[in-house]
């Protein structure tokens, strides 16, 4: 793996374990608990729309809310459109907007750091999970990492006559012109255009410029730019020959139907993980419901369905990967694998992301 400040992360086990599941005891968390604190009629989980909430509902919510009888609401505000409504509530004392907050790592570190996260070390299926679950750079467990994912160079076949895409590069061919797609504020595509301007990740964040510029070349592309919905939305409609997504979009596209495939270039491209966090100033019973729902989403029962939708690889050992994505450079579990890819440290995404995503939209629009 490509890396930045960082160690590889293997796939050993922090601790031996199992957990004994059946019933509503799967979930962990009762024994912890003198009794039973009263139920809420919901808790709320904001989440990302189309497959990946419909993943996350098949996985973890639907069986949580079987098992305990807790109704499940999921709020599809845009992560970082709650994160500074999060902050507000806690640092006015209110109630949080919502109980439990799927995130990136990224942003989810910056709450943790901004000390708005509950401490999450208490969850007992915690230890039963590989090191990729713990949040690097932090003391304890603020937030859970629940996956890894790649962001990959998609592309249709069709578009590509001579074979996959080799380099980021070739996007730059004009026949691509309106017909590639990035995320809005160019996410998973820094790093990689960094290789591609001719730069070092060793640079990253001092010198830039390489990446910058690359984008800049980019740019006279006409991109079209969105968020996760929208490239499965444009695959399926022909809309665009390639992106720069997780290949969670593409491989929904694909299965609906769409000749799409997916290629890490010799840039590399950019891993990273989403994870779990519980803001600070819900009563006491809700937090402990919120915390039996991510005790929940780290048993190998729901991480094998919630992330067979998502097509990712997650961190409870044993789980099966899905049989069109065993081999896959997107689905990494060796060491081999990692080595493709880009993994730049948290703290020094979370001390850079904003600017970072303020330029590639600056040059964007440009």
């Amino acid at each position: 793996m490509k890396e930045l400040s960082m160690p590889y992360i293997n796939r050993r086990l922090l601790l031996q374990g199992a957990v004994a599941l059946g019933g509503a005891s799967a979930l962990g968390l009762r024994g912890a608990f003198a009794q039973e604190p009263a139920k809420p009629a919901e808790i709320i989980v904001r989440a990302w729309g189309g497959s990946w909430v419909d993943s996350l509902k098949a996985g973890v919510s639907d069986p949580f809310t079987k098992a305990t009888g807790v109704a499940v609401r999921h709020d599809l505000t845009e992560d970082n459109e709650i994160q500074p409504k999060v902050w507000a509530a806690v640092a006015q004392k209110r109630v949080p907007p919502i109980h439990i907050n799927w995130d990136t790592t990224t942003n989810a570190t910056k709450s943790a750091l901004r000390g708005v996260t509950e401490d999450l070390s208490d969850l007992p299926n915690l230890k039963n999970v590989t090191d990729l679950a713990k949040p690097v750079g932090l003391d304890g467990f603020p937030i859970v990492n629940t996956y890894g994912y790649v962001y990959v160079l998609a592309y249709r076949p069709a578009a590509f006559p001579d074979g996959a895409p080799k380099s980021w590069k070739d996007l730059l061919d004009p026949k691509y012109k309106g017909r590639v797609a990035f995320y809005n504020d160019g996410i998973g595509f820094h790093f990689p255009a960094q290789v591609a301007g001719g730069g070092k990740l060793e640079d990253i964040p001092a010198n830039m410029q390489p990446a910058w510029d690359f984008i800049a070349k980019m740019k006279e592309q006409k991109p079209l730019l969105g968020e996760d919905p929208d490239f499965t939305t444009w695959f399926q409609n022909g809309e665009i020959d390639a992106a720069c997504t997780i290949s969670t979009n593409a491989r929904e596209a694909r299965k609906n139907g769409i000749d799409i495939k997916w290629v890490v270039p010799e840039e590399g491209c950019k891993f990273d993980t989403d994870g779990l966090w519980i803001p600070k100033g819900l009563p006491e019973n809700e937090l402990y419901w919120a915390k039996q729902y991510i005790n929940f989403a780290l048993t190998k029962e729901a991480q094998q369905v919630w992330l067979d939708g998502l097509g990712l690889p997650g961190v409870v050992p044993g789980l099966t990967p899905p049989a069109d994505l065993i081999g896959d450079p997107s689905y990494p579990t060796t060491e081999e694998d990692f080595k493709h890819l880009i993994r730049i440290s948290s703290k020094v995404q979370v001390e850079n992301e904003s600017e970072w995503f303020g330029k590639f939209k600056a040059i964007m629009q440009g």
